[in-house]
């Protein structure tokens, strides 16, 4: 039976937030398996999980650099044009993108982190 607790935290060792979320779940022995997305892109399904549940908007880093930089503010997309372009340019996503079962959560946000731990139990 597979590790109900088992903590995916995807994101780059570049990036503050990340950091952050990993030194949260170590802070509470949780062990957490980091997926580096600059050594390994995160694959379509799993990257769909996260989409499907929390919305491609919230899945992307509207006010990040690489979304300046890439002129994306004046662009108005749907959802699969958003998605493709996430899957594209990873440097888009709102990291650290955080799996806990089937709860996700993405973004620097340690409320949400505790709330997927409570919803997993004990």
């Amino acid at each position: 039976m597979p590790d109900p607790m088992l903590v995916q935290v995807f994101g780059r060792n570049d990036s503050r937030e990340t950091r952050a979320a990993l030194r949260f779940f170590r802070e509470r022995r949780i062990a957490a398996q980091f997926v580096d997305l600059a050594r390994k892109p995160i694959a379509p399904g799993e990257l769909r999980r996260f989409v499907d549940r929390l919305g491609t908007s919230a899945v992307a880093d509207t006010e990040g650099k690489a979304w300046r930089e890439a002129g994306l503010g004046y662009l108005r997309m749907d959802g699969p044009e958003l998605f493709d372009r996430l899957l594209a340019k990873q440097l888009l996503l709102r990291l650290p993108l955080v799996r806990i079962g089937r709860d996700v959560a993405a973004g620097g946000d340690s409320a949400a982190w505790r709330d997927l731990l409570a919803r997993a139990g004990p």
